[in-house]
C-alpha cells in the first residue's frame, strides 16, 4: 500500500463509525450487525426496504436524502 492509500483508508475506517452511528440513530430497527454488515448504499437500501416495509424506491429516496454529500 502506498502511503496516500494507507492515509486514505484510515481516513474511511475513522469515519465509518460516525456514519454507522448516524445510521442507527436514523434507523432503530437496524440492528448493530445489520449495520456492520453494510459494504454499500444499496445493501442500506435493501435492509430499509426489509426492515420498514417500505417499496424500493421509497426507501431508495431515503437513503438517498441521507446519504446526499456523503460516502457510504
Amino acid at each position: 500500500m502506498t502511503e496516500n492509500t494507507q492515509a486514505a483508508a484510515s481516513s474511511a475506517q475513522s469515519n465509518n463509525p460516525g456514519m454507522r452511528s448516524e445510521i442507527a440513530q436514523k434507523w432503530p430497527k437496524l440492528t448493530a450487525q445489520d449495520i456492520s454488515a453494510l459494504k454499500s448504499k444499496d445493501d442500506l437500501v435493501t435492509e430499509i426496504q426489509s426492515k420498514y416495509q417500505l417499496d424500493r424506491p421509497q426507501a431508495q429516496k431515503d437513503v438517498d436524502a441521507f446519504a446526499k454529500g456523503r460516502q457510504l
